[in-house]
């Protein structure tokens, strides 16, 4: 007798061997319907791949990249901030082709020398006009109010960011501000009508004990003059001071006034060590912001000022003036040359204030080189 067991064994064996072995992923095809299947999930299933009917992307995707947009938010951003500072720059050119060119006739009718000469007599014949003085003026009452408004901007600074309350600082610098928001006729009113009378007190007392000195030689009579329209250009240029080197301060970091104080240092050691040299290039650049606001204020010094073309080193007598002071006061009434020989002088302003922006970047972009090498 037959083992049926092994009979059925032996006729399943040609069976089983009659089915290819196929490794993982291979296709096949059925001998029915033609069609391509296999055991890798995402294998086509009407053709092998790449055949004439695989129309999608190749497997393991790819594909061509979205083209870039012609217009989009980022080119219009893009093309909006550079077109503001080009118009910054045609402005600025714009101003001075516009002096120069209404100057010139002006400079042309001139028979005394323009940076030179002290006095101003553009309506005589032969016209003859200078800025000798008016140009003394200027940058004397801008140095005399920054030489008093910026210890006490900086001292204000210090106190609201690392002295006073946080509320009374909040409250005094909020005051401070308000300051920066008052016209420059009110600062003038004001010096000319009540402040006046304290100033010619406090240049007797001066010219008393410090006579000897020539900045204080006047002995009167006392009343607009150079002293007089420094202070008061001193107090309308302490906010703007003030609130830059204020934010310049707070900005100070924690961890460098903590190391200070860690290492024994008392509060003002550590304004000194650490605080100040933080916040020096920022200091520079507002007293030179504060500089260019002075050597631009008109009204509040034709106030405040005696209107007068002389050089001298006397700060208490009357006289002074400036240029912008200057013109406040003759244009008005000025002819065609005139108002050019006001108009050239209004080009050595635009020019003196350029130089000093110039001048303040410089030194500002220098203190940061230094600082980075030091780190």
């Amino acid at each position: 007798m037959s083992n049926p067991s092994f009979a059925g064994s032996a006729d399943a064996a040609p069976a089983a061997s009659a089915e290819p072995i196929r490794s993982p992923g291979e296709l096949t095809q059925d001998t029915l319907t033609g069609d391509y299947a296999g055991d890798t999930p995402g294998a086509p299933a009407d053709g092998p791949p790449g055949g004439p009917d695989d129309s999608g992307p190749p497997l393991g995707g790819g594909g061509a990249l979205p083209r870039k947009k012609a217009w989009s938010m980022e080119t219009g951003f893009r093309f909006f901030t550079s077109a503001a500072g080009m118009a910054v720059l045609a402005i600025i050119v714009a101003i001075g082709v516009f002096l120069i060119s209404k100057a010139i006739p002006a400079l042309n009718a001139n028979h005394a020398n323009f940076l030179t000469y002290k006095n101003w007599f553009p309506g005589d014949n032969p016209p003859m006009f200078g800025i000798g003085a008016l140009a003394f003026g200027t940058v004397l009452t801008a140095v005399i109010a920054l030489v008093l408004s910026v210890p006490v901007a900086v001292g204000i600074a210090l106190c609201l960011t690392h002295y006073a309350p946080r509320r009374v600082a909040t409250v005094l610098g909020f005051t401070i501000d308000l300051l920066a928001a008052v016209p420059s006729i009110v600062f003038g009113l004001w010096g000319r009508d009540y402040f006046q009378a304290p100033v010619a007190g406090l240049s007797r007392w001066l010219h008393t004990y410090f006579g000897w000195l020539p900045i204080f030689g006047s002995g009167g009579p006392y009343g607009k003059s150079i002293l007089l329209g420094s202070m008061v250009l001193g107090i309308m240029v302490l906010p703007i001071v003030t609130a830059l080197t204020r934010d310049v301060f707070a900005q100070t970091p924690t961890m460098n006034e903590e190391a200070a104080l860690a290492l024994g240092a008392t509060k003002w050691e550590m304004i000194r060590t650490a605080v100040i040299p933080y916040g020096r290039p920022g200091l520079i650049a507002a007293t030179m912001l504060g500089l260019g606001r002075a050597l631009g204020e008109t009204i509040a010094l034709a106030l405040t000022l005696g209107a007068t073309f002389n050089i001298s080193a006397d700060l208490l007598g009357n006289g002074g003036n400036t240029i912008a002071a200057n013109i406040a006061h003759n244009f008005g009434e000025a002819d065609a040359i005139g108002r050019g020989a006001l108009i050239a002088s209004g080009l050595v302003l635009f020019a003196i204030t350029l130089v000093v922006n110039v001048a303040a970047r410089a030194v500002i972009f220098r203190r940061r080189e230094f600082r980075a090498s030091a780190v």
